[in-house]
């Protein structure tokens, strides 16, 4: 019986152990704001430039 609990402790001083540490952490910074910068404005201008073309060159050929 006293084996038994011995082990016991010493599991559960095992699994709670990395629990204990990432108690101690700090919480993550909050998330910051994705910047819209020109290339993201190129390539949506990019794409709506060629559903524009698609949508014309279809037209021409009906």
């Amino acid at each position: 019986m006293k084996k038994s609990f011995f082990t016991l402790l010493i599991i559960l001083v095992f699994i709670l152990l990395p629990v204990l540490n990432s108690l101690g952490q700090p919480p993550p910074p909050p998330p910051q704001d994705i910047p819209i910068d020109g290339g993201l404005i190129a390539l949506l201008s990019g794409g709506v430039a060629l559903i524009i073309k698609t949508f014309f060159s279809k037209n021409k050929n009906n």
